[in-house]
């Protein structure tokens, strides 16, 4: 999107189209190195694995923000790319424990790399400064839970 066409954006639209556009150069930088296709969910999947080490699937399912059916079909997904190991608990049959295998933590370690690239680009344009407050006006409570209905 063009800057001029930035600046008639509204705020919320303006932060979606920044969120649309730095997805869309990571998605692609991905691709340009790897064959094996990731989609945003999927990776979301996997930075919630990562975060835990082992979890399992309904934690996950809880904490990602898509449906219960959309997540179990992201995770069958990374276990046939090899991304994801799925377990048995040893004190509960109904849900089952999730691991990044060894080819997942390299593609993680891979994208967050391309992840930490990007910013660094965007602070270099935008100037170290501006890009801490970027950081801490994004980090700040925007006491947005109050006005949920």
């Amino acid at each position: 999107m063009q800057s001029t066409t930035m600046h008639q954006l509204d705020l919320i639209d303006l932060i979606s189209e920044r969120h649309l556009q730095l997805r869309g150069m990571i998605e692609k930088q991905w691709n340009q190195m790897n064959d094996l296709r990731i989609s945003n969910s999927e990776w979301y999947i996997m930075a919630k694995i990562h975060e835990r080490g082992k979890t399992t699937i309904s934690r996950v399912t809880k904490h990602v923000g898509i449906t219960r059916q959309a997540t179990h079909k992201c995770i069958k997904n990374l276990e046939t790319k090899g991304i994801v190991v799925i377990s048995n608990m040893e004190n509960n049959r109904k849900d089952k424990c999730l691991q990044l295998t060894p080819r997942g933590e390299q593609c993680y370690h891979m994208y967050v790399s391309i992840k930490e690239n990007l910013a660094r680009k965007i602070a270099d344009a935008i100037g170290a400064e501006s890009f801490a407050k970027l950081r801490q006006l994004l980090e700040a409570d925007w006491a947005l839970e109050d006005q949920e209905q």
